[in-house]
């Protein structure tokens, strides 16, 4: 895609959503980090189910503990891989108590280096809690910028390092939002939606669906 077919890419995206944000519910950066590693391998909307009343009793890494692993298991059971991520949490709450006084760090090394947090679920916490201009490479996003040719890669890691290159510096900010929220309702992956596909005629996907 060329670089002026990306700028117009993003325009569009931007006039479609101009205030596009996480769909994950969250109350601090700390409910953020944990409603991001719980959403590994499952939907925004089921963990906001699971954690609408956990948030209501703890917004805190020390409330978190105080809980206790087990009955996190509990508010946290319908969500895919629930006891792994369960402990998970509490051992990133606990070095979140020891290592960063009870908050969530800004450095991504230090959000890398606790249990459960990978690249992806760094890169979220560091653009929507702390506004830093990360681009997040979830599935969505994968899948958006490999069909659209907008950056190709083999592995998110590639994807990612093509999109900083390749998005223009006004879009930044906010391009991990617009990817990944038309990557889940419009670009999706069975059957695109092209025909209501504001950026179809840039986008190189070949197979493109049609009405009907």
């Amino acid at each position: 895609m060329k670089p002026k077919d990306v700028e117009e890419f993003f325009r569009r995206l931007a006039a479609a959503r101009p205030a596009p944000t996480t769909e994950l519910e969250y109350a601090s950066p700390f409910t953020l980090l944990v409603a991001v590693v719980l959403s590994a391998q499952a939907t925004d909307v089921g963990v906001n189910k699971a954690t609408a009343p956990l948030f209501a009793i703890v917004d805190t890494p020390q409330k978190m503990l105080a809980l206790g692993e087990a009955r996190l298991v509990e508010y946290i059971r319908s969500i895919g891989l629930y006891r792994t991520k369960a402990r998970n949490v509490m051992k990133l709450s606990a070095l979140l108590v020891e290592r960063h006084g009870g908050e969530v760090p800004r450095e991504r090394a230090a959000l890398e280096a606790l249990p459960g947090v990978g690249r992806k679920t760094a890169s979220v916490v560091l653009n929507v809690a702390f506004g830093e201009r990360t681009i997040a490479v979830d599935t969505h996003i994968f899948r958006v910028a490999n069909r659209t040719g907008l950056a190709s890669g083999k592995t998110p890691l590639a994807v990612e390092l093509g999109l900083e290159k390749r998005v223009p510096e006004p879009y930044v900010q906010h391009a991990h939002h617009w990817l990944i929220l038309h990557g889940r309702y419009v670009c999706k992956a069975r059957r695109p939606d092209c025909p209501s596909c504001v950026v179809s005629d840039l986008c190189r996907y070949k197979a493109k669906t049609t009405v009907g």
